[in-house]
């Protein structure tokens, strides 16, 4: 039994040695695949991660529309509000008594100077003028005869036959009646005046306004109401209001004796209603509002302009010459400061200050850029500095058309997706 159990012991460990031997084995296989999975995943995530992201394509360029610098004149002007003003306005009264007979005018008429307006009733100063008359003829014969009295005394003082008092005192009674007659003439023609005054004439060249008394009303001498008031038209004025501080150009441009043209445009001032020259400046300003009252003469030939009517006055102070000019549509503003956007020449914007010297209609006069220099006028919102744009040809409406062909679609047809 030992001697078989000895022969079989050596059997038993070698077969569970061959067991263990395995066992480990497949322990170094696991843990090499594990390694190499290990590594394999590493490989495979630095790959990824390592890989350098593809650019994004570039945004298409924007279109816009562009104008060059130009280099011209430009006028400079002064607007203000301002009031029709006539030179003349008449209110016509009697100036004399009495009952309104005939009023020769209509109302709104135009009428001259000494043009017969109404007639006041003449009668009871054409017997005041009969009765200066007479009394003047009465006068004048006594003066006659005392002249021929002093004749006979001056003879006979002569011949020392009356006492010189006699002729002195003949002397003074000569010039009395003289002097009488002198009175009847200045009532004679103080009736003449009155029986001139019952002719009411025009004092001036005008337009009629309305009628205030109708005929047989009895009128008063110097009434302050008047028969009608008479505007003068032609010519006509415009007072509108200077600033202060563009006093000191305008009576610059004023002393060298050159009439400054001003223009008369509508309330909404789009359109222009006459043309005139300044007249003159007051002599004070204004220290409340910091202006001086202006005056402009306006022919006004076709009555264009009505007296009291609200107009907007431009005064044309001088015109700059060889400017950099561009349109009002390519300045941008921001807070005081003005820019516009010049092209360049890799198509791209650049932001530039200007400096505004004047604007007329849709263009301005600026400094800070030069004649030639490309400027944006529209898409102001898609735009900022380095900016690449197209600019578009005359007549495109930023469709298709004004995208470069590297940018349009390669087949020619939408570039949407098609639905299924």
């Amino acid at each position: 039994m030992n001697e078989q159990e000895s022969k079989t012991g050596p059997k038993k460990d070698e077969k569970h040695g061959s067991q263990t031997r395995s066992k480990v084995r497949r322990h170094w296989v696991f843990i090499t695949i594990a390694l190499v999975g290990v590594v394999l995943a590493a490989w495979l995530l630095i790959h990824l991660f390592s890989k350098p992201k593809a650019k994004p394509p570039a945004p298409p360029p924007v279109p816009v529309s562009a104008v060059p610098v130009k280099v011209g004149n430009i006028d400079v002007y002064l607007d203000a509000l301002g009031t029709v003003t006539p030179v003349n306005t008449v209110t016509v009264a009697s100036r004399v008594a009495g009952e309104l007979t005939e009023v020769r005018f209509t109302e709104g008429q135009m009428v001259k100077k000494d043009d017969l307006l109404a007639v006041i009733d003449p009668r009871p100063y054409q017997a005041l003028v009969v009765q200066a008359q007479g009394q003047l003829a009465r006068d004048e014969a006594m003066l006659k005869n005392a002249h021929l009295d002093l004749t006979r005394y001056q003879n006979a003082f002569q011949q020392h036959a009356i006492p010189e008092q006699q002729l002195a005192t003949q002397q003074a009674l000569v010039d009395q009646d003289a002097g009488v007659v002198q009175l009847d003439e200045g009532n004679l023609a103080a009736a003449q005046v009155n029986v001139d005054y019952t002719q009411i004439t025009s004092p001036i060249d005008g337009r009629v306004g309305l009628r205030s008394i109708d005929p047989g009303n009895i009128v008063p001498a110097d009434g302050t109401t008047g028969l009608a008031t008479i505007t003068q038209l032609q010519p006509i004025t415009v007072i509108f209001t200077i600033a202060e501080d563009d006093l000191p150009e305008v009576t610059e441009q004023m002393a060298t004796g050159r009439k400054l043209p001003v223009l008369a445009l509508d309330r909404t001032k789009m359109k222009q209603i006459a043309d005139g020259t300044l007249l003159t400046i007051d002599n004070q300003i204004n220290t409340t509002t910091g202006t001086v009252r202006a005056r402009a003469t306006f022919p006004n030939t076709k009555n264009e302009l009505f007296p009291n009517q609200f107009v907007n006055a431009r005064l044309l102070v001088k015109t700059l010459t060889n400017v950099d000019l561009v349109p009002e549509a390519a300045i941008q503003r921001n807070g005081d400061e003005a820019f516009v956007y010049v092209i360049q020449p890799d198509s791209t914007i650049k932001s530039t200050d200007v400096k505004i010297q004047t604007t007329e209609g849709d263009t301005s006069a600026v400094t800070g850029v030069k004649e030639g220099d490309q400027l944006v006028t529209d898409g102001f919102d898609k735009l900022q500095g380095g900016t690449k744009i197209v600019v578009r040809k005359p007549g495109d409406k930023g469709g298709a058309n004004s995208v470069p062909k590297a940018q349009q679609p390669k087949d020619g047809g939408d570039s949407a997706p098609k639905s299924g």
